[in-house]
């Protein structure tokens, strides 16, 4: 059983900062892409931002120049740096990775609040 854990959402103030952790944990042979999604009160998931097993990324158009993925691979471990946060960015943070295990599918987390208000 493979489990993906968010943490690092909380209540932030425009202009702030906060970084995201999703730490993949349980019976994994590898990890192909993470990403990181987001869905606000009434909307559709989106893609925020995402990154292959070799590093490439790609970032959301409405995010690039703030937010930047990452991952440590030796930790199965993604984050998400988000920068000179707007209350637009107010959210539900979800975390997904493509997991190798018994099978080769994707996993999400039970995501994480963001919420960007003065």
């Amino acid at each position: 059983q493979v489990q993906l854990v968010e943490s690092g959402g909380c209540l932030v103030q425009p202009g702030g900062s906060l970084r995201l952790s999703c730490a993949a944990s349980g019976s994994i042979y590898s990890i192909n892409d993470m990403g990181w999604y987001r869905q606000a009160s009434g909307k559709q998931r989106e893609l925020v931002a995402s990154i292959t097993s070799g590093g490439t990324t790609n970032i959301a158009d409405s995010v690039k120049g703030r937010f930047t993925i990452s991952r440590d691979n030796a930790k199965n471990t993604s984050y998400l740096q988000m920068n000179n946060l707007k209350p637009e960015d107010t959210a539900v943070y979800y975390c997904n990775a493509v997991v190798g295990s018994k099978l080769l599918r994707p996993y999400w987390g039970q995501g994480t609040q963001v919420t960007v208000s003065s």
